[in-house]
């Protein structure tokens, strides 16, 4: 087959894929945002997979294709958007099976013709040029190949094909054991790993030579088998008679016909003719055999084309084969079958119906025919076929008669003329059917008023079991019982929910467990309130009134005395002496912020932003933005002065305009002539001329000195390209009352009035967005009502469980009568207050325990709200089955929430349906409470299920614009180091997707990729004719506008994109390509790379001032070699520098911090208290680590270049004399199994994060993350499900199969 190099080589691809198959993942291919993934599915492998089927015939034609229909449609179903290629140089592979051939080229006309998937056939092979350019422009998610082939040499096809998708980067997905049901499609995937991609690159010219190798012998194979069957006839002699064949057909059927007679008489008529020419072997059939072979075959036809399906199925089963003296022309016959089916496009004016192209043989039937007519018949054959039958019959023996001009093929009748028996002899010629009675199937009979209601009529139409029937009771083998106790000890029946352990007995009135319930509280608070700085409200429930004034009128008569005038007025001066502190202390510090300033433009532009965040008066915040706006005109005239700048620092203009539009924007009341008239000076300068003169049209400038201040950039291009995130957003000016830390957007009032109205809402909004608020506010609402009822938040993890248990508890406190809590949390790990909470938090599978427990009705009872978090979850491969029933059994209003579900319309119409549903089962049961003049009891029902005042409208609320807009980097190692590479999002785009779907909703632009966007197109097609309508400087929302805002900017992306897809509709999809190439960065990186430059690529971004960051990998083991990886660079940076380096300023103060710690600890040695004895011990415990850690941290003397750490975070942290972060978090870690490894790396400002970590060391990253003492985390996406952990970058620093469209926006 080739050299011995060969041989060898394709044995070593053989094991690659083979050692890298049982490490394929097995999961869901297609989720949400699917249309995003196209994939490509390899032809050859599905026809493959389809003949594997255990149900598989072989010669049943139709079945075959029903097998292919059922693959696709799973596909289909799911939402995939695929192309299935057919690659020419495949063909050889079926050499040694013509009758595999002529059903592959059967296929290729069935999916081109009578399906609307897209069929590729023109790629010679994997390794060819267009074959690569297909897959660069369109880049597949994944290829569906098969792992196996009918021979070695199709296998070695098969290899071929996937080294070369690693090679370029596209995972393989295994065509074999897959699954699917409604939601999703489950297969193998094989990852094109950086080994992959190394195997691939380093065996390019091997792969080469093997692959020609391979296709030059299976073409000799292919010359063997020809001149087997045709002898001297050569592949283009065959195509030639096959071709003439079908010409002389078209002339005798000039209006066209199907494809089956078409097929039967071209074929049949061809192989007589070749047979005819080569027919030398005496162990073979006969010409006139041939010829009542012929006939057989002719009428086979004739029955397909008028017998039903149904009683094609009821055919008998004939086991025995064929002789083995017909093996030559049966295969001279598909071989015949596959030149007239390779010879149809040739034809294409012809109208020949390729409908039934997928049912051109059927095996079963033939034998049928021929087992009849040779063991059966007793009389003329033609006496019992039917005129229909017979008259097609005869049709297609004439047409072969006059197609075979060579010699006479006879009549049509008899349909045989010679004794021979074209099927083996055998003892068991038709296959045994069980004569065992065949089980009844149908329904049980019972009574229900809901099945009455679904089917209706439907029942009397379906089949009814008897009672009798001994299949009703094999059903019930084990006796049934509802009983409630155990019968033996008088027990109640346990569930799940007691089978869960909890730490302590709630209910206990012992000291000891109080403690510790206190103690666990007082945690849940402090890591609450570590997660998010929201002070604590307190809850009065509204039902509670306050005492009236016992005293009555004597307390006014109180008031009036001499010492409560007394107390009044000094209370007045203390007012008064306290506002003139802090208007001193105001005044003090905005001089510091104007010194700052001066000193350091930057650093003091950030301390007035601070200021400007905690004031609350506009007249002061105005002065401080005019005293801004002139320090940055000050430091850019300075700065313009300069000699030998470069180019200039645009950083001041765009702080210079960022004031300009605060001033012109939230002051508009405030300014008067003169502010005006500056801020027209400062666009003056910046050389904004149209700009400053529709403010101040009598402004006279200094025209000679415009060049030296202006920054050379159209006004319009300037704030987009420079200011995008720094554009104001359109928001509400008036307050709602509801509402007091924020002003609420649209969408936002309209969840605070679902929640008001007890309505039901499916909450779309990006992340960061604020969606969580009416999630608090449904609990504050609950809380406030009672002390009764509960309200449930259901989230996707226990991760976030016990993160959204601790921000309730820093959130909220109220007094609740004895046995009852304010917040509760149910896993499948631990309980905690379940029953007796008013906030429970839990996962979906522990909410169902509790639902669907009979003895939990009455807590059942008191829900009153329940909220959906991270919802897209009801279409995941786990759990989806949870979250599904929950939303269906819920009877109180419920919130779902989601950053990305991928149709919240369809989501709300279901939704809509349920609650319609229970709408009117409510509804019945009123009616039948009333009828049956129940009406208390009726009343008692309606106000225990809190039915009285629930909505059943189901409401959409969706948020489209995300509050950051985010910018995409692709990372790439150049020349040993580390470059950022801007992706634009239309780079992840190809023409076909936007063809067909248009932009993603979601696939937004920031002010800046607009721009870039803009030119890519301008640059790309020079004459362009709506280049200067949609020029920035021209655009009509831009045009002389001083302030640009955010909706703007989002209304020039929109016509952008428009105009993109306008060029495609018009037939520009060649210059849309070449704008979606240009905007795309060229990757010069590996994975490999990546890993051993990991540690570089963090300390890129702490150069860029990009920390805090989260690495996502998808490999708990991989999560924690990153972080250590990066903990031993900054120890080989520290010892590599010099050795009097500057420490961080908090080693200063560990000194001192430690002498007061070593105090206290004295002091508490010499407690004799022993009712304190032990709690003092436990103290000095949790003590001693945090002395140790400070120890560490000065012994180290780690500089400011080798931690990445907030360097003033860790300053306050250190000095803070009471509740420190670090005391209260590092005892909780001193056991674990990663305790020691997570404390050390906190010392370097690194941390890790994945599922297999105990939830104190998880809790213990989070805190120091949030508190700003951790700053590099690497971790797997469960980080990424709803936790709070904000954060300037997010870096995919590997790649998985499970990092898919949802996947990516979720982490997002």
């Amino acid at each position: 087959m080739g050299s011995k190099d060969h041989a060898v080589f394709f044995r070593e691809m053989t094991q690659l894929i083979l050692n890298e198959m049982p490490k394929a993942g097995y999961s869901s291919i297609l989720n949400d945002f699917v249309e995003s993934n196209f994939f490509v599915i390899d032809g050859d492998s599905l026809l493959v997979t389809c003949l594997g089927v255990k149900s598989f015939k072989w010669g049943q034609n139709l079945h075959f294709f029903y097998l292919v229909e059922c693959y696709l449609v799973d596909l289909l179903s799911n939402g995939g958007q695929f192309t299935i290629v057919f690659f020419k140089d495949a063909e050889y592979a079926y050499f040694d099976f013509p009758e595999l051939l002529s059903l592959r080229t059967a296929l290729i006309l069935h999916l081109q013709h009578n399906t609307n998937i897209d069929v590729q056939t023109e790629f010679s092979g994997c390794l060819s040029q267009d074959w690569k350019l297909f897959l660069e422009q369109h880049y597949p998610y994944f290829l569906i190949v098969s792992e196996e082939g009918l021979s070695d040499l199709q296998t070695y096809l098969f290899n071929f094909l996937i080294i070369h998708s690693w090679g370029m980067k596209v995972n393989v997905v295994l065509s074999s054991g897959h699954e699917s049901d409604t939601l999703r499609f489950y297969a193998y995937t094989m990852e094109s790993t950086d080994r992959n991609q190394t195997f691939s690159k380093e065996n390019e010219t091997v792969i080469q030579s093997a692959y020609k190798s391979l296709i030059q012998h299976l073409e000799e194979i292919r010359v063997l088998v020809l001149a087997t069957h045709f002898e001297h006839l050569k592949w283009n002699d065959m195509m030639e008679e096959a071709y003439q064949t079908l010409f002389l057909l078209q002339h005798l059927w000039s209006e066209g016909s199907d494809i089956q007679r078409v097929l039967c008489v071209t074929s049949c008529s061809l192989s007589l003719r070749m047979y005819h020419r080569v027919l030398v072997h005496s162990n073979c059939l006969s010409l006139q055999e041939v010829e009542d072979f012929c006939r057989l075959r002719c009428l086979c036809v004739a029955f397909q084309l008028h017998l039903p399906l149904s009683q094609r199925a009821c055919s008998r089963v004939i086991t025995c084969s064929w002789i083995r003296n017909s093996d030559s022309f049966l295969k001279m016959n598909k071989w015949c079958e596959y030149f007239i089916l390779s010879n149809l496009n040739v034809f294409g004016c012809w109208n020949l119906n390729l409908n039934h192209v997928s049912d051109l043989y059927d095996e079963q039937l033939l034998k049928n025919i021929a087992f009849y007519y040779e063991f059966e018949s007793t009389q003329e054959p033609h006496l019992n076929l039917g005129d229909s039958i017979r008259r097609d019959y005869e049709d297609l023996w004439n047409v072969v008669s006059h197609l075979v001009k060579e010699f006479n093929v006879g009549k049509s009748f008899p349909l045989r003329t010679t004794r021979r028996h074209f099927l083996r002899q055998e003892k068991s010629v038709i296959q045994e059917i069980s004569l065992e009675k065949m089980p009844s199937v149908g329904f049980i009979p019972m009574t229900s008023a809901v099945i009455d209601e679904f089917v209706g009529d439907m029942m009397k139409d379906l089949p009814i079991l008897k009672s009798d029937d001994p299949v009703v009771p094999s059903l019930f083998k084990q006796k049934t019982s509802d009983e409630l106790l155990h019968w033996h000890a008088q027990r109640l029946l346990s569930d799940d929910y007691d089978r869960i352990k909890c730490h302590v007995d709630e209910q206990s009135r012992d000291p000891h467990v109080l403690d510790f319930l206190k103690k666990i509280q007082d945690y849940q608070q402090f890591y609450g309130k570590s997660l998010e700085s929201i002070s604590t409200k307190v809850i009065v429930t509204q039902t509670t009134r306050p005492k009236e004034d016992s005293s009555g009128a004597s307390g006014e008569i109180l008031q009036n005395t001499k010492p409560h005038q007394i107390t009044k007025k000094s209370k007045k001066k203390s007012f008064l002496k306290e506002d003139q502190n802090k208007a001193q202390q105001n005044d003090d510090l905005l001089f510091s912020i104007e010194e700052e300033m001066k000193n350091n433009l930057h650093s003091g532009i950030r301390k007035l932003e601070d200021y400007l965040t905690s004031c609350a008066s506009n007249s002061v915040k105005f002065g401080v933005e005019m005293l801004g706006l002139i320090a940055c005109f000050k430091a850019w005239k300075k700065h313009c002065r300069g000699e030998g700048k470069i180019s200039k620092d645009l950083s001041i203009a765009v702080q210079m305009m960022k004031r300009i539009h605060s001033l012109l924007e939230r002051y508009p009341e405030i300014l008067e002539a003169e502010h005006h008239q500056y801020i027209a000076k400062c666009l003056k300068y910046l050389g904004f001329n149209d700009l400053a003169n529709s403010l101040d049209p009598t402004l006279i400038g200094d025209d000679k000195n415009k060049k030296k201040y202006s920054i050379d950039i159209g006004p319009a291009r300037f704030q987009l390209q420079y200011m995008g995130h720094y554009l104001i957003r359109d928001e509400r000016k008036d307050r709602d009352p509801r509402v007091q830390d924020f002003i609420p957007n649209a969408w936002q009032q309209e969840l605070l009035d679902v929640v008001d109205k007890n309505e039901s809402a499916v909450i779309v909004a990006p992340t960061s967005s604020g969606k969580t608020y009416a999630s608090y506010y449904c609990m504050e609402k609950v809380l406030r009502e009672s002390d009764v009822g509960v309200v449930v938040y259901v989230a996707p993890a226990k991760s976030l469980v016990g993160q959204v248990a601790a921000t309730v508890e820093n959130r909220f406190t109220k007094t609740l009568p004895a046995g009852r809590t304010l917040c509760g949390a149910f896993t499948r790990d631990y309980c905690h207050n379940v029953l007796n909470c008013q906030v429970l938090i839990t996962v979906p599978e522990c909410f169902e325990i509790l639902l669907l427990a009979p003895h939990r009705q009455k807590w059942v009872e008191r829900i009153r709200y329940v909220i959906f978090d991270e919802v897209h979850y009801l279409g995941r491969e786990v759990g989806a089955k949870f979250w599904e029933l929950l939303l269906v059994i819920i009877r109180c209003p419920f919130l779902v929430l989601s950053a990305t579900i991928n149709n919240p319309n369809l989501l709300t119409k279901w939704l809509q349906s349920v609650k319609q549903y229970w709408k009117q089962a409510d509804k019945i049961m009123e009616e039948k409470c009333i009828s049956e003049k129940q009406a208390d009891k009726c009343l008692n029902f309606l106000q225990d299920h809190s039915y009285k005042n629930q909505s059943y409208e189901v409401r959409l609320v969706l948020c489209g614009e995300r509050y950051n807009d985010l910018e995409k980097h692709i990372c790439s190692v150049k020349h040993d180091d580390v470059y950022f590479d801007h992706f634009h999002p239309c780079a992840a785009l190809t023409t076909d997707i936007i063809e067909k779907y248009g932009f993603p909703p979601d696939l937004t632009l920031t002010p800046q990729e607009s721009i870039q966007l803009y030119d890519t197109m301008a640059q790309v097609w020079e004459t362009w004719p709506r280049a200067q309508e949609l020029c920035p400087e021209e655009f009509i929302l831009f045009k002389n506008k001083i302030v640009i805002k955010k909706l703007d900017a989002r209304k020039y992306e929109e016509n952008l994109k428009a105009e993109l897809t306008n060029w495609i509709k018009n037939g520009q999809v060649k210059k849309v390509k070449r704008v979606l190439k240009n905007l795309s960065p060229d990757s010069l990186s590996s994975s490999k790379d990546m890993v051993k430059m990991f540690p570089l690529l963090v300390e890129k971004l702490r150069q860029m001032d990009k920390l805090p960051a989260i690495f996502f990998l998808f490999k708990n083991d991989d999560v924690g070699k990153r972080a250590g990886s990066v903990c031993t660079f900054l120890e080989k940076t520290e010892t590599k520098s010099h050795p009097h380096t500057e420490c961080h300023s908090y080693v200063f103060a560990i000194d001192e911090v430690l002498e007061k710690v070593r105090k206290t600890q004295k002091r508490i040695s010499t407690k004799k208290n022993p009712k304190k004895a032990e709690k003092l011990e436990r103290k000095k415990v949790y003590r001693a680590e945090y002395i140790n850690f400070l120890e560490n941290l000065k012994i180290l003397e780690i500089s400011e270049d080798c931690t990445y750490a907030d360097v003033k975070a860790l300053h306050t942290e250190i000095t803070r004399n009471k509740d420190s972060t670090l005391e209260r978090v590092l005892p909780r870690v001193r056991f674990t199994r990663h305790g020691k490894e997570l404390k050390a790396l906190a010392q370097r400002g690194i941390g890790y994060h994945h599922s297999s970590m105990y939830f104190k060391e998880k809790e213990f990253v989070e805190i120091l993350f949030v508190k700003g003492l951790i700053r590099v985390v690497t971790a797997t996406e469960t980080l990424a499900l709803g936790i709070h952990m904000p954060c300037k970058s997010v870096v995919f620093a590997q790649d998985s199969v499970y990092l898919d469209a949802l996947n990516y926006r979720q982490i997002m």
